[in-house]
């Protein structure tokens, strides 16, 4: 990869927003938020200072994979959809017996063959023997959110105790069950208002 052509096509750029001169590769340095001084070194030694260009493309709204491969965004943009992403909240765990962190929204993307898994989900990790033997201790389980609640799901669900995993049972008083698989948990009762559904449990892996 040549930093040097990297330049004229950041120049190309630039040329666009500086219509009244010719681009220097000061301009390019400033726009980098490099000294003249450091981007004369970096093309030097062909460094390519990957960070700044991240940002200045992000800024412009500009393809990063456009800029260092020449790559089609029409071309990204169909293979992107031959995958399904996953958000991995890697740090959070539903539990299956008791303990959970509260739910957070910090995580991970994963693209993952649509072979595989056919649309985007959540996953987290399940902590606990309560849904044994449907889910093990320590699996993961990927949750679709936009399926709505209904009796004989397993759900994922957030409380003031924590994130639960249970199979779920509406009464027809509108009281909702959360049952454990493993019949040694009793049935726990609670009002809908009482928990938040963060989504239906579609994809077990142990």
């Amino acid at each position: 990869m040549d930093f040097g052509k990297i330049i004229e096509k950041i120049k190309d750029i630039l040329s666009n927003e500086i219509t009244d001169r010719k681009i220097l590769n000061k301009d390019v340095a400033k726009a980098l938020n490099l000294t003249p001084e450091n981007l004369s070194v970096l093309k030097r030694r062909n460094k390519i200072p990957y960070e700044e260009i991240a940002y200045f493309c992000a800024k412009r709204k500009i393809s990063i994979n456009w800029l260092l491969f020449d790559q089609n965004e029409e071309e990204i943009a169909k293979n992107t959809e031959k995958f399904a992403i996953i958000r991995y909240f890697k740090d959070i765990n539903a539990s299956a017996g008791g303990g959970a962190i509260n739910f957070d929204e910090n995580y991970e993307t994963i693209y993952i063959d649509k072979k595989l898994i056919d649309k985007n989900l959540d996953a987290i990790h399940v902590v606990g023997d309560s849904m044994e033997p449907t889910i093990k201790d320590g699996s993961i389980i990927f949750i679709d959110r936009n399926i709505p609640l209904s009796s004989g799901g397993i759900y994922v669900i957030s409380t003031n105790a924590g994130v639960f995993v249970k199979r779920i049972n509406i009464k027809s008083s509108g009281e909702i069950e959360l049952i454990s698989d493993n019949k040694i948990y009793p049935i726990e009762k609670v009002k809908l208002e009482e928990i938040k559904v963060i989504g239906k449990v579609v994809k077990i892996f142990s």
